[in-house]
């Protein structure tokens, strides 16, 4: 009775005070906010060249149909829907119908990046090398890309302390139900079932998977203080945390379905991914079952993504020479072809490009976000009812068909290996449409014995024409359409670390060591 009570006058008091000041805006003053029935959220936009934050992100509106049809202008894609709050969009795109005769259309759900400004006002910029995002503060809603563009409900400064002391009633009453939630939480994301896995398998997987307390990872990341957060995507908010005994960690709240049929399954999958041990996968510590959403956490990785590392030098982060190039390109292969043929079970990643590959403290290549929080959310079959990916790492045939394999990420790879190569990024916003994808102009050069014409000029100057040449056309194999007749990922690992060594790499001696040592003399 007393909790009915306590809430039933905190809803009136919050019903009584929130009023909503105006619509919040969504696109620039003078800008078309909607196109049929799609509404068109800035950095999108239509129109003039100020209406959207980047050439990328222009939208264009087909008034002769009915309703009104919004496609990006650099792709002719149709836009179903775009979300804020995730950086991602649904799309409809026309299927090859060679490969699939039964449909004609399929929704596809991408990524998309916006590095402008945000708001601090009412938003605040989630930041970090692999994912960034603004969003408005709690009590506000609509566009923080926008100047003004988060607006709050609010009557007055009396409603806000009535509502204050009620809240605080409320969290005396609440506190006594914690531990009964908690133990609800538990049970509903699968921590029995997990506890009898580990108490029935092998002894040393009791200290491989640990079920770490929601209160040891709130002390870990400062009650989940905003200032901690490393990133913010689609999947879910990273946190970097300390443990008690000073490891640390980043600590994932992923974003899953309530849907109670996947838990043995997470369960599954969190068992066998704590028990990888590879030296190039970014390692998972544990998980915590006892809050709404399961909490993964994982090893710190200090140096951010081959992403940065390629394409975003400053002063803090040696030149990526060939030498490193190359054996960051045959660390990633050799992680990917443990996932695919080495571990427990095969664990295709879904999701390879440079800003998921993390650099250590000595510039090791790191596999990471592989899946674990994406499973969650869909089933784990190679058919899947949504082609998920990011442009210019999306294979092909994947994209056409839905069925992902393990050649799926091969492709993937492959566009790697030629960010590698030519130091460029694999989508180019500064390019016409024709010349936007780095596959595409890669698989041109080749085709035109003109790939010294797209190389990285430190690469062209430093590899070997052998080693050069060897890596072209691996990645040439990976990059074909048709996925029976790319290499596996084992194929692929062994051809890198055949390819013949550098004399500083034979006298063990890196270039980025040399310039480091002699930074130091500056």
């Amino acid at each position: 009775m007393g909790i009915q009570w306590v809430v039933g006058i905190t809803f009136l008091l919050w019903v009584t005070g929130a009023a909503v000041e105006g619509a919040a805006p969504l696109a620039k003053p003078g800008c078309n906010e909607t196109c049929g029935k799609v509404t068109i959220p800035f950095p999108f936009g239509m129109g003039a060249a100020d209406c959207y934050g980047d050439p990328s992100l222009e939208i264009t509106c087909n008034d002769s149909s009915n309703p009104p049809t919004p496609f990006i202008k650099s792709t002719n894609f149709q836009v179903l829907e775009i979300s804020l709050p995730t950086g991602s969009m649904l799309v409809k795109t026309e299927l090859d119908q060679m490969l699939v005769s039964s449909i004609s259309f399929s929704s596809v759900e991408l990524s998309w990046n916006y590095s402008g400004r945000c708001y601090y006002q009412y938003g605040y910029y989630d930041y970090n090398r692999v994912y960034q995002s603004c969003r408005c503060l709690p009590g506000y809603e609509g566009n923080p890309y926008l100047e003004g563009g988060c607006q709050g409900t609010s009557s007055g400064l009396g409603a806000l302390i009535l509502i204050g002391g009620a809240w605080c009633l409320y969290k005396i009453i609440l506190k006594r139900k914690k531990k009964q939630q908690k133990q609800k939480y538990f049970k509903r994301n699968g921590g029995l079932l997990l506890e009898q896995q580990l108490s029935s398998g092998e002894e040393g997987n009791v200290e491989k998977t640990k079920l770490f307390t929601s209160k040891e990872l709130e002390k870990a990341t400062d009650n989940y203080n905003k200032n901690r957060i490393l990133g913010q995507g689609g999947q879910g908010t990273v946190y970097k945390g300390m443990l008690a005994d000073g490891r640390i960690v980043a600590i994932k709240k992923s974003k899953i379905e309530d849907d109670e049929g996947k838990v043995e399954h997470f369960i599954n999958e969190v068992a066998i991914l704590s028990q990888i041990r590879h030296r190039n996968v970014v390692k998972l510590h544990g998980c915590c079952l006892e809050t709404e959403v399961p909490l993964l956490v994982y090893e710190f990785i200090p140096n951010g993504t081959l992403s940065d590392f390629i394409h975003d030098q400053n002063e803090e982060l040696p030149l990526p020479c060939w030498d490193m190039r190359l054996q960051i390109g045959r660390e990633v292969a050799g992680a990917l072809s443990y996932l695919h043929s080495a571990a427990s079970m095969p664990i295709y990643h879904r999701d390879i490009k440079s800003t998921n590959i993390l650099l250590d403290d000595k510039y090791k290549a790191k596999v990471a976000d592989f899946g674990t929080s994406r499973s969650i959310a869909i089933e784990q079959t190679h058919l899947t009812t949504r082609v998920m990916g990011t442009f210019g790492y999306l294979d092909p045939e994947y994209f056409q068909t839905s069925q992902f394999t393990d050649k799926s990420d091969v492709y993937s790879f492959g566009v790697v290996l030629i960010e590698l190569l030519t130091g460029q990024k694999a989508i180019s916003s500064t390019k016409s449409e024709e010349g936007r994808s780095l596959a595409t102009n890669f698989l041109l050069a080749m085709e035109e014995n003109c790939l010294h014409d797209i190389l990285d000029e430190r690469v062209a100057k430093e590899g070997t024409k052998e080693q050069i040449t060897r890596v072209a056309n691996l990645a040439k194999r990976c990059l074909n359409l048709n996925g029976r007749k790319r290499p596996t990922m084992k194929e692929v690992a062994m051809e890198l670390e055949g390819l013949p060594k550098s004399q500083a790499a034979r006298n063990g001696q890196l270039h980025y060591q040399e310039e480091d040592e002699s930074q130091l003399h500056h």
